[in-house]
């Protein structure tokens, strides 16, 4: 009920900011770490999905290329990487966002500040996921 007062009442409703004591900081910060660590096991799982779905479509590529024999499913190589490279990166930007959100819950009373590390690598990641997919769909660009 306070939560739905907080996000709808007036700041008359909203009940007075309750200093926080060292042991309650303390515990904001290791789940923030927590969170942290949890956030960079999701990058680094969609990094691997968003590299082995490339690999996988540039080396049976590769492969099919140099063959003398026709492939039964010459789109197959495609497919998968693109699901792998477009599944890790839906999954990097969920993964952004809900450590976005969580995090800014943590502490109501100051901003957040998502710029910090983990967060611009997850960016980073999401836009070189979606290049790879593009690049993929098209058969063109860089990593085409």
């Amino acid at each position: 009920m306070d939560q739905i007062l907080r996000l709808t009442g007036t700041e008359e409703d909203m009940p007075p900011q309750v200093e926080l004591k060292l042991v309650d900081m303390q515990a904001l910060d290791r789940n923030k770490l927590a969170a942290e660590r949890t956030f960079m096991a999701w990058v680094r799982t969609t990094l691997s999905m968003i590299g082995f779905g490339f690999f996988i479509y540039k080396f049976l590529q590769v492969i099919q290329e140099q063959s003398s024999v026709a492939a039964l499913r010459p789109q197959a190589s495609r497919n998968l990487g693109l699901t792998l490279t477009g599944l890790g990166t839906f999954v990097v930007v969920v993964a952004a966002i809900q450590h976005w959100t969580y995090v800014r819950s943590l502490r109501t009373d100051r901003p957040y500040k998502p710029w910090d590390l983990s967060f611009i690598v997850a960016w980073l990641t999401a836009i070189v996921g979606a290049m790879m997919f593009g690049s993929i769909l098209l058969r063109s660009g860089p990593f085409g």
